[in-house]
């Protein structure tokens, strides 16, 4: 078809222009008639004059020719708008590349998963027997793992498992690379790794480099003076009947030094003369650790803790170590407290290993989502100053954080002021940036309940629940559970049967989970490998879930709120007020207009606490939890805060008025971060 002009009006006729549309419309048959070719060259030029003026005057339409399709485009109408909506989609492409390196620059570092959680101790003997024998087990451990699930705690220590003659029940390890059978299989350890893994849980095990069984391959070649093995362990002349070769004392009494007759030499052992201390001058023994911290990892393991550190180098000198007592007569030198322990702990290099196994951590850390902590475990005491060594440095990566055994020590005295400057202990020491954390028991030390007292166990628990850094949880306190009575024939404990008064049986007994036969530890059998407390019917999981007032409530409360809230777990701490009776602190977030304030009662007798001095705190003051229950959603003033003894209350209050800019003494925070509320992020400020 085609079209002629008229008089300035279009009329159709017919051409040869499109003959697939003659071919739709006629069936396919070709009319078109015969033309001559002068005549059809002369029809296609004015076709095509006709078609410009077409496409000139008709609007544009579905399925239009290409050549319509770019007359139209070039003009100004459709072409404008087509450049402005590129040039604004390139402009909001670029922006919002902008936006978000923008929010990588200034988002605070994300909290791994060691830092967000509770760490909570399993000692795999006394959690749960699953097969009858009284002893506790990895199927145990993987059948309470609800019990965690239920407190939202993500972090599970559990204590040795390693093959071991159990002289000090794990901690004298046969093979490193097998499960003794007294706990399971590795079967039963992978299947328990990967469920805990399945339920975004993580599991940090126990790392023993300081010594070995006495039963160790490795030992058992050392003494027979095998060419390769002759050097894994500590070993210098001396005989049966003459003097040790210098006054070192070992950590459970008596010298550190056993003669071996198949060898005819003595060994090291700063702990049980069944356990003989690795040689780490011998790089073959390095070597040999580095490699079993590659199998553990490789199997998944998330985060190791590095036992007895202090203890890995001695001096290679042999030298005697000053007494603290000079006068004391030298053949009485019986206790590790009798010495100065200059040449028998953190000696140098020491930091230097830890740094490399620190860097074999790392190179697992790279699988995403799946980083390795790494904890040291060294008693320092009065010599904090050495345990903060174990942190890492801008320079050099090597612990996450070492134990802060420093709460160990709050039944000392029971006051604020004690409290307070125990914690400030750790908090004035850690290096800038750093993460802290808090322990009131384990394994080798009493039940606070026991030596604090049943009065306190609830603010201890909201103590460590609400000051900065990461709490660390013994089985059990969770419950409050107490010190065991042990009497003499009952002792399991190898340091306990040396000297009775030193057993830490008292502290390991079975875990209270109802009011059943044992305490719902063994319903298999009528046995358990320690006694189960008495009070096991009242203090117990199953007990403590039904009562919104217990302490396992209250527990699970604040660890929730702990997680849920930026000042409770990355904002500011800063101390507030301290006396004889009272703690108190508060934690808050800048740009947050929410805070809140602990009040916290260590002393003998109730207290009121006048805060009015604290200008930046509103006059009233609501309580969000108490200890004791009957106080929870009170109104208070800060002038008048009433507490009982062992009394705490996390109090809920909103600001626009920070604490920290006008009290910089006062308070600390491991990593800077601010809250934009308008669209609910942290940024780096």
């Amino acid at each position: 078809m085609s079209f002629k002009k008229e008089s300035d009006s279009l009329e159709l006729g017919e051409c040869t222009s499109n003959p697939g549309f003659q071919d739709v419309e006629d069936g396919g048959a070709d009319t078109t008639p015969a033309v001559p070719a002068e005549e059809h060259s002369t029809a296609v030029n004015l076709d095509e004059v006709a078609a410009e003026e077409k496409y000139t005057q008709l609007k544009p339409y579905a399925g239009m020719p290409k050549e319509v399709l770019l007359l139209y485009s070039s003009k100004a109408r459709y072409r404008v708008p087509r450049e402005i909506l590129f040039w604004l989609t390139v402009a909001c492409t670029l922006a919002l590349v902008a936006v978000t390196i923008t929010l990588i620059a200034l988002s605070p570092r994300c909290m791994s998963w060691w830092q967000t959680s509770p760490v909570y101790q399993v000692y795999p003997r006394s959690f749960r027997d699953s097969d009858g024998d009284g002893v506790g087990d990895l199927k145990g451990i993987h059948e309470q793992l609800d019990h965690f699930q239920y407190l939202n705690i993500k972090s599970i220590w559990i204590s040795p498992f390693y093959r071991s003659p159990m002289r000090d029940f794990g901690y004298d390890v046969e093979d490193f690379r097998a499960i003794d059978p007294l706990f399971g299989t590795m079967h039963d350890f992978e299947e328990l790794l990967a469920e805990m893994h399945d339920k975004g849980m993580r599991l940090i095990m126990d790392f023993i480099p300081n010594h070995t069984s006495d039963r160790h391959r490795w030992f058992n070649l050392s003494r027979t003076r095998d060419p390769h093995y002759k050097d894994y362990y500590v070993w210098t002349d001396c005989n049966a009947t003459a003097p040790k070769p210098n006054n070192w004392v070992s950590v459970f009494g008596n010298s550190s030094w056993t003669y071996d007759e198949v060898r005819g030499q003595c060994y090291l052992h700063q702990f049980l003369k069944e356990q003989p201390d690795l040689n780490f001058r011998n790089p073959h023994v390095r070597q040999e650790m580095t490699d079993i911290i590659h199998f553990w990892l490789s199997k998944g393991v998330d985060g190791l803790r590095m036992d007895a550190v202090k203890h890995i180098l001695e001096a290679a000198h042999l030298r005697d170590e000053p007494q603290v007592d000079p006068n004391k007569p030298p053949e009485s030198v019986t206790s590790e407290w009798d010495l100065h322990h200059d040449y028998t702990t953190s000696q140098p290099g020491l930091h230097d290993l830890l740094r490399d196994w620190r860097a074999v951590m790392d190179v697992y850390s790279r699988e995403p989502g799946r980083y390795r902590f790494m904890v040291t475990e060294s008693y320092d005491y009065h010599e904090v100053d050495k345990t903060m060594m174990y942190y890492s440095t801008p320079l050099v990566k090597e612990s996450d954080f070492p134990f802060n055994f420093y709460l160990l020590d709050l039944p000392q005295n029971a006051s604020g002021l004690w409290v307070q400057h125990l914690v400030n202990l750790w908090m004035s020491n850690m290096p800038r940036g750093q993460w802290a954390n808090w322990v009131v028991g384990n394994h080798d030390r009493p039940r606070i309940a026991s030596s604090a007292g049943r009065t306190y166990i609830r603010a201890i628990n909201m103590l460590l629940l609400t000051l900065p850094g990461t709490p660390i949880t013994y089985y059990g306190e969770e419950i409050g559970m107490e010190n065991i009575n042990v009497t003499e024939s009952q002792i399991q404990d190898p340091a306990g049967k040396y000297n009775a008064s030193a057993s830490r049986d008292p502290q390991r007994s079975p875990m209270q989970w109802s009011a059943d036969v044992n305490a719902g530890f063994n319903n298999k059998t009528n046995i358990t490998w320690l006694p189960v407390h008495p009070d096991y019917r009242s203090v117990n999981v199953e007990v403590q879930k039904k009562d919104e007032g217990s302490v396992l409530a209250q527990y699970r409360f604040l660890n929730t709120l702990r997680q849920s809230e930026y000042p409770l777990h990355r904002g500011w701490f800063c101390y507030v007020h301290a006396d004889s009776s009272v703690f108190a602190y508060l934690r808050e977030l800048d740009g947050l207009d929410r805070a809140f304030l602990m009040v916290l009662n260590f002393g003998q007798e109730s207290a009121i606490t006048d805060l009015s001095s604290v200008r930046e705190l509103p006059d009233q003051l609501m309580v969000l939890m108490s200890t004791n229950q009957v106080n929870n959603g009170k109104v208070m003033q800060k002038s008048r805060i009433p507490t009982e003894a062992g009394e705490g209350l996390v109090i809920r209050y909103s600001t626009h008025t920070r604490f920290n800019p006008s009290h910089a003494t006062q308070c600390y925070i491991s990593e800077k971060a601010c809250y934009l509320g308008v669209v609910d992020i942290l940024y780096t400020c």
